[in-house]
């Protein structure tokens, strides 16, 4: 209990948290190739990571009661490398370098207008899981400024309205 505004107690309701559901089949493959192995935490994430796209809480929870992997291992591994993610990501990912060539070529131009056509910001998913934003600091191709990943497909001098227009096209 809480104290309200008015100086009464005010019983404070807790809303009800949505589990995800999950198809635990291909968490069920994923364990019974690695039955056995000792050290395959990192095959084991990337594989349920490749399943469901992300980690989800809830299939890290059954990896550690089916494995006897604490969780905290589990979690310690996912959160220590950058291929793992822990929230859901959208089914196009869109990397845009901001390095010094293509930010003085304009890219911070072309992440705003992702930014305002997909309502979407730099680390995370837009609302309809589409896409996910990430800004990188050198992907290499300089002489191509500004450069933008879309699913490992390289993007060069890349101009804010087309590039939007190119990504809508998506499916």
């Amino acid at each position: 209990m809480s104290i309200g505004s008015n100086g009464e107690h005010a019983e404070q309701v807790a809303e009800p948290q949505q589990e995800n559901v999950f198809d635990l089949h291909p968490l069920e493959e994923i364990l019974t190739e690695y039955q056995g192995h000792k050290g395959a935490v990192i095959p084991i994430l990337q594989k349920i990571q490749d399943a469901y796209g992300y980690l989800p809480r809830e299939i890290l929870a059954q990896t550690s009661k089916k494995t006897h992997i604490p969780i905290s291992q589990l979690y310690g591994v996912a959160t220590f490398y950058a291929q793992f993610h822990l929230k859901r990501r959208g089914r196009h990912l869109i990397r845009v370098c901001d390095g010094t060539a293509c930010h003085v070529s304009g890219s911070e131009k072309t992440i705003q207008a992702i930014e305002n056509a997909f309502d979407i910001e730099p680390g995370s998913s837009s609302p309809d899981y589409k896409y996910s934003l990430e800004i990188v600091y050198c992907v290499g191709s300089c002489g191509l400024a500004p450069v933008a990943l879309v699913d490992e497909k390289v993007f060069g001098q890349t101009k804010p309205e087309p590039f939007v227009r190119a990504l809508k096209k998506l499916e």
